[in-house]
């Protein structure tokens, strides 16, 4: 339980203090890190700083590809090592790849996600699927499995914040910064203004800043295995347009949802769902998503490997 309230602290706050976190758990701080760092030794437990798409004003694409089955890895790596991309998996027989790239609104995006992927003969289709609407995980918030926490805890830990609706501009320094947060959410003060050349004073200001406006949110990436979650599975759901809104607020509302997202294409609502085994999610297809009216189809993708979950690719 103690692991789960940790890794749940580091998701409302991914900078809090070993000593903060143990005051609200009520262990000491001594023990939070010596938790924390068995976590990421032995369980793959990462924070990572990301830029908020939402607030700054970006698009975010999800684009699948199916290509031949001795292609998707190589692919895979590929895609996972752009900066533009924000996770890359394999799915269902390892011949298909889901990716979340994200854009500048104003970019040439047909350049972007289409002209850019790695020359193939073995990329046999692709397509791509605007977010126009995010219901659930990421820089919205957490998802329901995040329940380690009391509302009183959480409230404790969550930090300062007045976003508001003027436009967040980064600056090249804060691409420097950004791309040290990706590796590592939690760095130093040193190490970031050594990225960036700018004194502690100045990073320490800065992050205050983009935390503040909301342009740069903490996430935590975990293997879903590390808490006996063995069936994670992608859903591709086509909703009557009349329905999207409340169909993705119940899903929003499962606890095996992680992820929801209306999008542009034939299917209109994308979600990760995160089962304990195969038996749990075939309850959930059929007792739960299928209840919910106005969803005409779902197809699911079960989940073989994250190339990159979260963040910068792990060395």
């Amino acid at each position: 339980m103690l692991d789960r309230q940790i890794v749940h602290a580091m998701r409302i706050d991914g900078r809090a203090g070993y000593r903060e976190i143990g005051t609200v758990l009520g262990v000491s701080d001594q023990t939070v890190a010596r938790r924390y760092r068995r976590l990421r030794a032995e369980a793959g437990v990462r924070v990572v700083g990301l830029p908020n798409p939402i607030r700054l004003g970006h698009e975010s694409w999800m684009l699948r590809l199916h290509t031949a089955p001795d292609m998707a890895a190589t692919l895979a790596d590929s895609l996972a090592r752009r900066s533009d991309t924000a996770w890359v998996s394999l799915f269902s027989g390892g011949t298909e790849i889901s990716t979340l790239v994200r854009v500048a609104a104003h970019a040439d995006r047909e350049s972007l996600l289409l002209h850019k992927l790695p020359r193939t003969p073995r990329l046999v289709s692709v397509s791509a699927h605007c977010l126009i609407h995010h219901y659930v995980g990421g820089a919205v918030g957490p998802d329901r499995r995040d329940d380690a926490l009391t509302g009183e805890q959480k409230a404790a830990l969550a930090p300062e914040e007045s976003p508001d609706h003027t436009p967040v501009r980064l600056t090249d320094g804060d691409t420097a910064l950004l791309e040290v947060l990706a590796r590592d959410g939690r760095a130093g003060y040193a190490e970031l203004a050594a990225a960036t050349g700018w004194p502690e004073s100045t990073v320490r200001r800065r992050m205050r800043e983009l935390r503040r406006s909301g342009a740069v949110y903490y996430d935590v990436e975990v293997r879903p295995q590390t808490f006996g979650f063995l069936a994670p599975v992608l859903l591709w759901v086509t909703v009557a347009p009349a329905r999207l809104a409340a169909v993705g607020a119940a899903l929003a509302g499962h606890d095996e949802v992680v992820f929801a997202a209306a999008t542009t294409g034939a299917t209109n609502l994308v979600a990760t769902v995160i089962c304990h085994d195969m038996a749990e999610f075939y309850r959930y297809l059929t007792e739960r998503i299928s209840g919910l009216e106005g969803v005409d189809r779902v197809e699911s993708t079960p989940l073989l490997r994250h190339v990159k979950q979260l963040g910068s690719v792990r060395s």
